[in-house]
């Protein structure tokens, strides 16, 4: 299948999802009505306003800018389908007056644009982790945060832009870089480990959610791309692939099954069954960091669901 183009993907995931238009326009307005701007300056407790699109990306920049930032996030629901929001005055409020914003690109998150002409700002600092790693826009996988490299290089673009808006902060934004970065080692050793003892194992999947993650664990993901493709953009996969992925279950192909534990659905739950009913252990993946979690901690639980379904045939269909 051939690359999506950022505006086609993000039109067929709206069309299979209204309520995104309805509630970007309605968070549209809410935005437009503020009167509060920030004008560069700091919120009203002195902090370093910063929002994030997705909770994974707010969550990291609270962890960069410490005691001198409030973050807050657009889509922090881990138990909605992350491609919805719901307009509220105070996340209206939050990025009228946001100094920081930290969005995923990729047409993941285009709505965030028209929000943030709705409430314009010349100081505002946007950063967008796309341009950061300098993908296309025809990149097929949006799920950017379940790469390795990703983090890193945004929390790195974070500390800078915190330390040009709070110059005499700079040092202190720096030591949190090092310590976050420092924080990912668990992590990256756990992939590393994973695919030193389990190079190859074959997977199963219902979306591209996790797939950074799991090409970086060397897994073998036997699900045809055009059908993760096919549900990522909310259109039915082709029959031919259909009956692929029923092999992989029926067959016994596949280790572990990994499935978008957020956004499910009569064909999700067809291979959910098929799993199930073949003893194949299920992984739930989110899109939305859940709740009581850090990113590093979140990543680091993801792999250790994929190492028990492998070594003990464990599922975890929820963190």
């Amino acid at each position: 299948m051939g690359h999506v183009p950022r505006i086609g993907w993000m039109s067929v995931r709206i069309n299979k999802l209204v309520a995104v238009g309805v509630a970007a326009a309605a968070l549209t307005a809410a935005l437009a009505g503020c009167s509060q701007s920030s004008n560069g300056s700091t919120g009203g407790d002195g902090k370093i306003v910063v929002v994030g699109a997705e909770n994974e990306y707010s969550d990291v920049a609270a962890q960069i800018g410490g005691k001198y930032v409030a973050a807050t996030a657009i889509m922090s629901d881990p138990n909605t389908d992350p491609h919805t929001f719901e307009a509220s005055a105070s996340v209206a409020s939050a990025l009228s007056t946001a100094q920081l914003v930290v969005q995923n690109g990729v047409g993941y998150d285009d709505f965030m644009a028209k929000l943030e002409k709705a409430s314009p700002d010349r100081t505002r600092t946007v950063i967008v982790a796309q341009d950061v790693l300098g993908l296309p826009d025809s990149t097929e996988n949006p799920h950017l945060w379940y790469d390795p490299k990703t983090m890193p290089a945004v929390a790195k673009v974070i500390a800078a832009d915190l330390g040009k808006i709070e110059p005499s902060h700079t040092s202190y934004f720096q030591a949190q870089l090092t310590a976050f970065d420092n924080s990912l080692k668990t992590w990256t050793d756990q992939l590393a480990a994973f695919k030193q003892n389990h190079a190859g194992a074959p997977v199963a999947v219902i979306e591209p959610v996790v797939d950074y993650m799991l090409q970086a664990a060397g897994v073998d993901i036997k699900t045809p791309w055009s059908l993760q493709a096919a549900i990522m953009n909310g259109t039915d996969p082709s029959p031919q692939d259909s009956a692929a992925q029923d092999a992989l279950f029926t067959g016994k192909a596949v280790k572990v099954f990994l499935y978008n534990q957020q956004v499910t659905d009569s064909v999700t739950s067809h291979f959910l069954s098929l799993a199930r009913s073949n003893n194949v252990p299920v992984v739930g993946v989110y899109e939305t960091m859940p709740t009581g979690y850090h990113y590093q901690k979140w990543m680091e639980a993801e792999v250790t669901a994929l190492t028990n379904a492998i070594t003990n045939g464990q599922s975890t269909e929820k963190l």
